[in-house]
C-alpha cells in the first residue's frame, strides 16, 4: 500500500459555520462566519505557545463586544455604521470559493458582502484571501488580501480612525491590563507615543500562560502593505489591548465600481519578545511579495482557484 502524503497545512471544514486552519495537525487559526454575528472574524488565533493571543470583547468595557479578534469592517460607509454592533448594518460570508492545503502554506477565498441594513441587496462585495504560511518555532505568517468593490457606481469610506483591519488581543497582552507593550516601527512603544502615528507595521507583544511552564511571551505584528492607500498608515492602538492600521484616517476615499480597492496586510504571530531586526526583514519581504488572486479553474472538481501573482 502505498502511502498518502498528508499536506502540513490545511484549512478544515468545521460545523457550525467555521473553517479551521491546521499546521502539523495542530489549529492555529479559525475564521467564524455564521449569521448569528454581526460580521465573521478570526478567533482564536493560537500563538508559538499553544495559547489563543486574541480577545472576544474588552476587557471592562462591555459597549465594545464588536471587538471580535481579528475582524474587518468600517465605521462610515456612504452614512453606515459597519464597525458597531446594533446599527443594522452586517456583513456576511456569501460563499466559499476555494481552499488550498499544502506543505509550505495554505489558502482560502470567500466573498463577503456589506449590508447597509435597508437594502436586500449589499452595496460592497470584499473578495478576501486568506494565506498562511508556518515558520520556525511555530510561528506562522497570515496574508490578507482584499479586493473591495461597490456594487452600484460608488460608495464613499468617509474619514475615520475605525477600518478596515483592527486586531484585539488577550487581555494578559494588553498594555493596561496585562504586561504587555505596544511598538511601532519607529521603536516608538506606549499608547501616547503611536496613537495616530503613521507606521509601516505596529506589534504588540505580551506573556501569556503555557500549561506547566509558566509566563512566556507571545505576540502579533501587523504590517501594512506600500501598495495600500495612504501607507503607511496612521494607527489607532489603545493601551487597553487592540491596534488596527486606518486605511483613511485624514480624508474620505471612494470606491468606485470599476477600479476596486485593493489591500493587503501581514500578520506574524511570534514567540518571545518583539525583535525590530527581524520585523524590518519581514516588511521588505512582504513589500516585494506577490500578491494572489481568484480565477476560474478548468479543473473539473474545482469550481475556482487561488493563484500568486506573477
Amino acid at each position: 500500500m502505498v502511502e498518502y502524503k498528508i499536506p502540513r497545512c490545511q484549512i478544515v471544514p468545521q460545523s457550525d459555520f467555521a473553517t479551521s486552519v491546521t499546521v502539523d495537525g495542530r489549529e492555529v487559526l479559525r475564521w467564524n462566519f455564521g449569521y448569528h454575528f454581526p460580521r465573521p472574524f478570526f478567533h482564536p488565533v493560537i500563538g508559538p505557545s499553544g495559547v489563543n493571543l486574541v480577545r472576544m470583547g474588552h476587557p471592562g468595557a462591555p459597549n465594545h463586544d464588536h471587538h471580535m479578534g481579528i475582524w474587518f469592517a468600517h465605521s462610515m460607509v456612504d452614512e453606515f455604521n459597519f464597525w458597531a454592533n446594533g446599527t443594522g448594518t452586517h456583513i456576511r460570508q456569501r460563499q466559499w470559493l476555494d481552499y488550498i492545503d499544502g506543505d509550505d502554506f495554505a489558502a482560502m477565498a470567500v466573498i463577503l458582502d456589506y449590508y447597509d441594513g435597508h437594502n436586500d441587496e449589499p452595496i460592497i462585495n470584499q473578495e478576501t484571501i486568506v494565506v498562511i504560511r508556518p515558520l520556525v518555532g511555530k510561528e506562522y505568517l497570515i496574508d490578507l488580501h482584499l479586493r473591495l468593490k461597490p456594487t452600484q457606481n460608488e460608495v464613499t469610506l468617509h474619514q475615520s480612525n475605525f477600518g478596515v483591519l483592527a486586531v484585539r488581543v488577550a487581555s494578559s497582552v494588553s498594555e493596561y491590563f496585562g504586561g504587555g507593550i505596544i511598538t511601532n516601527d519607529q521603536g516608538s512603544q506606549r499608547e501616547a507615543n503611536i496613537f495616530g502615528k503613521a507606521s509601516s507595521y505596529m506589534d504588540y507583544s505580551g506573556p501569556v500562560r503555557r500549561s506547566g511552564e509558566g509566563q512566556v511571551i507571545n505576540g502579533i505584528t501587523v504590517y501594512d502593505h506600500p501598495k495600500n492607500p495612504n501607507f503607511p498608515s496612521k494607527w489607532h492602538v489603545r493601551e487597553d489591548g487592540w491596534m488596527g492600521p486606518s486605511l483613511n484616517r485624514d480624508k474620505a476615499l471612494a470606491l468606485v465600481e470599476k477600479q476596486p480597492l485593493y489591500l493587503r496586510y501581514q500578520l506574524h504571530v511570534h514567540d518571545g519578545k518583539f525583535d525590530p531586526t527581524r520585523a524590518a526583514k519581514l516588511r521588505e519581504s512582504f513589500s516585494q511579495s506577490r500578491s494572489w488572486h481568484v480565477t476560474k479553474s478548468t479543473d473539473k472538481h474545482r469550481s475556482w482557484k487561488i493563484l500568486p501573482g506573477v
